[in-house]
């Protein structure tokens, strides 16, 4: 790399955006809902399962959070979702439900997400 390449590079734009709160948990929402919709068989669906319960388990944390400044109401919303996740999880896995409920969830929360991330 000669001095005119490594000057362009360092006055180029940076190439990684700038990721805000909201971007990170849409991310975060569209992986594991994307992983959910692909389970092409019950075996399949165990991970996707799992890292679904995880997300909403992390969620649940944070809005149990005294110091989270989301709106109470919103708090107790998301904090339901996660438990209901968690029971109808143990659903699926015992082959009692479908999947598509969680997946119908998610996608809501993606909405949600991205019209916040709009309003800012």
């Amino acid at each position: 790399m000669n001095a005119f390449d490594m000057a362009r590079t360092a006055y180029s734009p940076a190439t990684s955006a700038v990721r805000t709160p909201q971007s990170i948990e849409y991310a975060a929402f569209a992986r594991v809902t994307r992983d959910l919709k692909g389970a092409e068989d019950h075996a399949a669906l165990v991970r996707p399962l799992h890292d679904n319960r995880r997300l909403w388990t992390v969620l649940a944390s944070s809005v149990a959070d005294g110091d989270n400044a989301l709106p109470t109401t919103l708090r107790a919303q998301i904090f339901y979702l996660a438990e209901f996740t968690v029971h109808y999880t143990r659903r699926i896995l015992q082959d009692k439900a479908d999947p598509a409920v969680l997946i119908d969830i998610n996608a809501a929360v993606m909405r949600g997400l991205r019209e916040q991330g709009q309003a800012t």
